[in-house]
């Protein structure tokens, strides 16, 4: 019997489906729906996370817009909770030259002007 052909005999399992894999040394996955599937399932608590924080930003996004309409405007701190924004969560923040410390979720941006009392701005060539 040939004894390189014998050496060559795959005997790894599919990280997903546990079934013999055939081909390359160094794969992993019998098909690309197992990979997918192996990824998804791995993912999943990242991608729920995302999807979550995501998911805050954007309703803090619309809340800012909805409480701004005309693109600068001031108002108390409790009306921003009262719609149920998340202070913890922003895109970016930007420091002037005055070291005032504008938070932005995209475009829609809020800077604490006194204790208790923000100012809503909208940047209108919003910058990644």
């Amino acid at each position: 019997h040939n004894y390189m052909s014998e050496k060559n005999i795959d005997k790894r399992a599919c990280l997903e489906c546990k079934d013999l894999i055939q081909g390359r040394e160094d794969k992993k996955f019998c098909s690309d729906q197992c990979r997918n599937s192996y990824n998804n399932r791995q993912n999943k608590d990242l991608n729920a996370y995302v999807r979550k924080v995501n998911g805050i930003l954007r309703k803090n996004r619309r809340i800012l817009d909805e409480l701004n309409p005309d693109g600068k405007r001031k108002l108390p701190k409790d009306e921003l909770i009262r719609h149920g924004f998340d202070f913890h969560h922003f895109t970016n923040a930007f420091v002037t030259k005055n070291e005032k410390e504008y938070h932005y979720c995209y475009d829609q941006g809020y800077l604490e002007i006194s204790p208790g009392w923000y100012i809503l701005v909208h940047k209108k060539e919003y910058v990644d």
